[in-house]
């Protein structure tokens, strides 16, 4: 590995982490000022009315670090073109975010925003183009599968990362975890230009866990779990598709996920909407856990995932996964069940 290479990586994490630290008290002033706070609603567990706009400084110190740090890195002009992608998608997050800041738009509107970062996604290039069989050759996907498929990808990322966005430090502690193994992975596969990205998002997000971490003094809000969400989601496709390898980190929260739509829909629900207990956080917060407790134990079971990912070859994954699958299916039958009792 070349000595720029090792510099680029070293400057690419110092002006993400150090970014952080700057913006985001910034971004809580401008917050408080502009009255863009969050207050408790019932059934969740914030406690204390908060600034929602830590995801601007998480923004701002990312595509500072990106663009200091790719001057440094040999660029790969054939990735240059999805690097830009997933740069203009991220520029395109911000409007998104102050309209939801100023009028809290509703599922339909945040739907559709969502669906344009992952078609502006396409335009460039990023899309799942093929599937890792894990019993020989790749798949190659038609154009009538890989666009479907990776707006679902893109859209389910984002959405994951806003409903686990529900516990101080959770979205972004797990979001560093994705990012290293990301980061990792590139870095054995000589995508020298492309681990910068992963990097650079391990540093917005452990910088901004100074201010975060329970007890939070800003929250990311939308911009924060939007961005997060769709930068998780294309750096999985950037430089050939990571998606088992990002899903298996965010396996839990995947899971709960599923399970709150679940049981929201079965009451006839928003999958959005919150005001309930139906996250996992939020039962083991019932059970007596800490926050941090909580919090910890997910950061424990994500990095476990991550090396999993890092160490089983295709089939090993694709037990593990049918596996998984097969017990949030008894799971969702079970709690179905509860609740049509009820």
């Amino acid at each position: 590995m070349q000595i720029n290479v090792i510099l680029g990586f070293v400057i690419a994490l110092a002006v993400s982490y150090g970014g952080a630290l700057l913006l985001t008290p910034l971004a809580k002033r401008l917050g408080t000022v502009a009255g863009l706070i969050d207050r408790p609603r019932p059934g969740e567990l914030q406690k204390v009315p908060i600034a929602r706009t830590g995801g601007y400084a998480l923004i701002g110190a990312f595509l500072i670090a990106v663009g200091v740090s790719l001057a440094l890195v040999p660029r790969d002009p054939a990735e240059l073109t999805r690097i830009e992608g997933l740069i203009v998608g991220i520029l395109l997050v911000i409007p998104i975010a102050v309209v939801d800041d100023a009028r809290r738009l509703g599922p339909i509107p945040q739907l559709i925003g969502q669906i344009g970062l992952a078609v502006i996604a396409i335009a460039f290039g990023l899309s799942i183009s093929t599937v890792a069989n894990p019993f020989g050759a790749m798949i190659v996907l038609p154009l009538i599968l890989s666009i479907p498929f990776t707006i679902i990808w893109v859209v389910g990322m984002i959405n994951t990362l806003n409903l686990i966005d529900t516990m101080d430090g959770l979205a972004a502690g797990v979001t560093a975890i994705a990012g290293l193994v990301l980061f990792v992975r590139s870095v054995s596969l000589g995508q020298y230009t492309i681990s910068l990205l992963p990097l650079a998002l391990v540093g917005v997000c452990v910088g901004f866990l100074r201010f975060n971490f329970n007890p939070a003094r800003i929250i990311m809000g939308t911009s924060g779990s939007m961005f997060l969400g769709f930068t998780l989601g294309i750096l999985a496709l950037i430089g050939g598709a990571k998606i088992a390898t990002a899903a298996f980190v965010l396996g839990l929260p995947i899971v709960d996920v599923g399970m709150v739509i679940v049981q929201r829909s079965i009451q006839r629900r928003s999958p959005l909407a919150g005001g309930d207990s139906a996250h996992l956080t939020h039962r083991l917060v019932h059970r007596g856990l800490s926050t941090r407790r909580i919090t910890l134990i997910i950061y424990t079971i994500s990095a476990g995932g991550g090396a999993l990912a890092m160490t089983l070859n295709g089939v090993e994954k694709l037990w593990v996964a049918a596996i998984v699958a097969a017990i949030a299916l008894v799971l969702a039958f079970r709690l179905a069940t509860l609740q049509s009792a009820k």
